[in-house]
């Protein structure tokens, strides 16, 4: 019986190892496939900023012309440079904060609708971008990523409160 503890042990130690090392990968495939995606989201935007402004200002937002212009900026900018893994962290906040006031604003029955109906939530057109500035913002980059770079290059000073490694 302990020998067959002793295999199950190892096996699943291996395949820990084995997801583990995979890790980057994901993370640089998560960045990239999502961050180029957001990007292109935002580029239409900017190219469509009249019929952007006119849904804005359906939803009843404040200052709709700037607000559009605000929202298509930050989710062309904040998809390259997720995509390139650079602020990796604060632009996952900046998303994540951008796609829950897309479900609060336009998409309000699904968010409402989370435990009740969760088809409904994840098939949301902010859902997939939400879900991937969430695991950047919660995981980091990876090591494939330019933040990783930087801080090998520059890393923190010592004793810097907050500042564990990626």
């Amino acid at each position: 019986m302990k020998s067959f503890v002793a295999q199950i042990r190892k096996m699943y130690a291996f395949a820990v190892r084995t997801a583990s090392s995979l890790q980057s990968v994901f993370l640089l495939f998560v960045r990239v496939y999502w961050g180029w995606q957001l990007a292109q989201n935002g580029w239409g935007k900017l190219h469509n900023l009249g019929r952007v402004t006119e849904f804005f200002s359906s939803l009843g937002l404040p200052m709709p012309g700037l607000t559009a212009t605000f929202v298509a900026s930050v989710e062309f900018i904040g998809g390259i440079m997720l995509a390139i893994g650079l602020l990796s962290r604060f632009f996952g906040l900046v998303i994540t904060v951008d796609m829950l006031m897309a479900y609060i604003m336009a998409d309000r029955e699904a968010l409402f609708s989370f435990i009740s109906d969760p088809g409904k939530f994840y098939v949301a057109d902010p859902y997939t971008f939400l879900f991937a500035a969430l695991l950047i913002l919660i995981f980091g980059p990876g090591k494939i990523a330019l933040d990783t770079l930087l801080l090998r290059r520059y890393p923190y000073p010592e004793g810097a409160v907050g500042m564990g490694k990626n």
